[in-house]
């Protein structure tokens, strides 16, 4: 069975990077040695691993990376922090759907 990882690191300059690979360590070690010139990381090396998921389906790896990507920092960071329950609160339309109708949130 393959396995697929989606993944953040922290770069140097605190910037979030995120990507998805089938071999996390190769990765990683990639962003690191500066493989691509061209890439992100590239001039904002050392990156640090700060959080991964596993995935045996390709096409949901590669949505759930596209979906990290447009998250704001403090939700990338709730992930991190495994604070799973505040994506909500940190959602854009938090303020009009994310309240109760009681108001005793």
């Amino acid at each position: 069975m393959n396995q697929y990882y989606v993944y953040i690191v922290k770069c140097k300059d605190k910037s979030y990077y995120t990507g998805v690979t089938n071999s996390l360590e190769r990765r990683i070690e990639e962003h690191n040695t500066g493989k691509e010139r061209s890439a992100y990381t590239y001039n904002k090396r050392p990156v640090k691993l700060v959080w991964y998921e596993v995935f045996s389906d390709i096409e949901e790896a590669i949505s759930t990376e596209k979906q990290i990507k447009g998250w704001s920092r403090r939700k990338k960071e709730a992930i991190i922090n495994d604070e799973w329950e505040k994506l909500v609160e940190y959602s854009k339309n938090y303020a009009q759907y994310g309240k109760s109708s009681t108001g005793s949130d």
